[in-house]
């Protein structure tokens, strides 16, 4: 077999020797050939064979001796300036090489904004410290049945039993569905404390708009009604109910005191126990036909790791078990 002919590579060709680089950087850095020698653990004569090699190569003096110390001269500059930033890089690249895991997997996980802003971004630096392997390519969406053309994620977290073939879903929690509202709200509103008073709040509700990969929609109106209250019965004199359809806005809305939203347990809950949060009455509801499932591909390169997020996601849902 007949090898195909390469032409000389021009730049490669007219390349200055790294060695004699390497000891042009250091005798400059230092200022002295003597302590560029004593860096490199090579002798003086080999520094000044080597910087007068690349001297030659570029046809100009980099250096101007002054008795046992040296300045570069304005070439010098010049090159000095470029070389230390290729050494820098080099070197850079070459710890994060020697550093790296042996073998890496890269997963895509597909969620809600939702879950992806008040639920990974709370649990995730503890998953990342014990599994520095896996790397995450995180996709966020809607609309988990329509998915761009070829994308096949690893797992998808959702509320939507069967996302496609070659898929296996394991479930996570029911929907536990109450208010939630800042302290300082609360201590402002002392009226909140009953389902009437809630009812005329300041309610900040989650529109359905936009949302038509969800499985089924709960507002203000729905979750109300689930405890015989009407939401139409708000006086006229209450304040405008405050609609959209990004939760993480509605949430944003709540931790800065503007009102009152239903709060998902799953995605609420830690705030609720670390006192960010408050839950002005008691009453929730709970969907029991309403559940959150984490699907893995079983058709996947990265079995293990997938796997590992499935068992971790699992454990921490394990406190809500269905």
């Amino acid at each position: 077999m007949l090898s195909r002919h390469v032409d000389p590579d021009t730049l490669l060709l007219r390349m200055p020797s790294l060695r004699a680089v390497r000891a042009f950087v250091a005798a400059a850095k230092y200022e002295s050939f003597t302590r560029a020698a004593e860096a490199l653990c090579v002798s003086q004569a080999a520094i000044s064979r080597q910087i007068r090699e690349l001297e030659d190569s570029l046809g100009a003096q980099l250096f101007m001796r002054a008795g046992r110390t040296v300045e570069l001269t304005a070439e010098g500059k010049i090159f000095f300036e470029a070389a230390q930033l290729s050494f820098v890089n080099i070197a850079q690249a070459a710890e994060r090489i020697r550093t790296a895991p042996t073998q890496k997997h890269i997963l895509t996980v597909c969620c809600s904004p939702a879950f992806s802003a008040l639920w990974l971004s709370e649990h995730l630096p503890e998953f990342r410290a014990t599994n520095p392997d896996i790397e995450f390519n995180l996709i966020t969406t809607q609309n988990f049945v329509n998915m761009e053309p070829g994308v096949e994620p690893d797992i998808i977290i959702s509320k939507i039993r069967k996302v496609g073939d070659g898929y296996k879903s394991y479930q996570l929690c029911h929907d536990i569905i109450y208010p939630v509202c800042s302290p300082a709200f609360l201590d402002a509103h002392p009226e909140l404390t009953s389902l009437e008073g809630v009812r005329d709040s300041s309610l900040l509700n989650l529109s359905p708009y936009g949302r038509s990969g969800v499985a089924e929609h709960v507002d203000w109106g729905v979750w109300l009604a689930f405890l015989n209250v009407d939401i139409d019965e708000r006086p006229a004199d209450c304040p405008p109910i405050f609609h959209a359809n990004d939760y993480n806005l509605i949430m944003n809305m709540v931790l800065t005191h503007q009102g009152v939203a239903l709060g998902w347990n799953q995605l609420v809950g830690a705030m609720v126990e670390r006192g960010q949060l408050v839950r002005p009455v008691e009453h929730q509801v709970t969907l029991r036909n309403s559940l959150h499932y984490v699907a893995c591909n079983e058709r996947t390169e990265y079995e293990d790791a997938c796997r590992r997020v499935r068992d971790w996601i699992l454990s921490k849902f394990s406190r809500w078990s269905v």
